[in-house]
């Protein structure tokens, strides 16, 4: 007999919503304007990380460079402001394949949905594709204090939706997101390479293929 399913908690990035290229972007933005240079191989790095956690990471190429804190929260503002600008023309067309199909399914069937994204302008994004309204619970990246693979931004989403860990299951397109989810203690569904989420109890290669029977299918064998 395989778990009880109440709800689901679902990563932004990657998963409803494809803004990795956004946020690639002004981070590459970003790093040119402090003299560091870095490739798409490097951005992989960066997936499913906090925005502070991300600029320590890209000033790791460049260890002769030094600011406070008050200059790193002034260069993650500006990253920030790079990123609003790219976003702003999103709409429900920027939804990905699959996600929102699964999502009436979810409600469908009367269980829960969470987002437990680690950014920070996660509302504005659901906003602009016409999908806040079918969350019931958007957990605050800014009230966050560790962030994945640390299992607290899903364990504060099933919180918040007050439901046991042990009854959710998350999706996440990134490896500290999949790292995250199993710390928490719940299934783990990867979306992407076998190669990177192989910690993933159920992986698929695109969004399209979150079929919610299929899902259903493996979490309660």
């Amino acid at each position: 007999m395989g778990k009880q399913v109440k709800a689901f908690i679902f990563d932004l990035d990657g998963v409803i919503t494809d803004t990795a290229e956004y946020h690639y972007l002004a981070w590459k933005q970003l790093a040119e304007d402090i003299g560091i240079s870095f490739d798409r191989d490097f951005n992989e790095q960066l997936k499913g990380v906090s925005r502070m956690d991300s600029l320590k990471h890209i000033l790791t190429l460049n260890p002769k460079l030094s600011f406070s804190k008050e200059e790193l929260a002034a260069l993650a503002t500006r990253k920030n402001e790079h990123y609003t600008t790219l976003i702003k023309d999103m709409t429900p067309n920027d939804i990905l394949p699959g996600i929102r199909e699964l999502i009436e399914d979810i409600k469908k069937h009367r269980l829960q949905l969470a987002l437990g994204s680690a950014s920070k302008n996660a509302k504005i994004v659901l906003d602009r594709l016409q999908l806040l309204d079918s969350f019931d619970y958007i957990v605050d990246a800014a009230k966050v204090e560790h962030g994945k693979p640390h299992p607290e931004t899903f364990l504060t989403g099933a919180d918040g939706l007050g439901v046991s860990p042990a009854d959710c299951v998350g999706i996440e397109d990134a490896q500290a997101g999949v790292d995250a989810i199993k710390a928490a203690g719940m299934f783990a569904i990867g979306v992407g390479s076998k190669e990177h989420l192989a910690k993933a109890d159920y992986i698929v290669e695109t969004t399209r293929e979150l079929q919610f029977v299929n899902i259903m299918a493996e979490v309660t064998k």
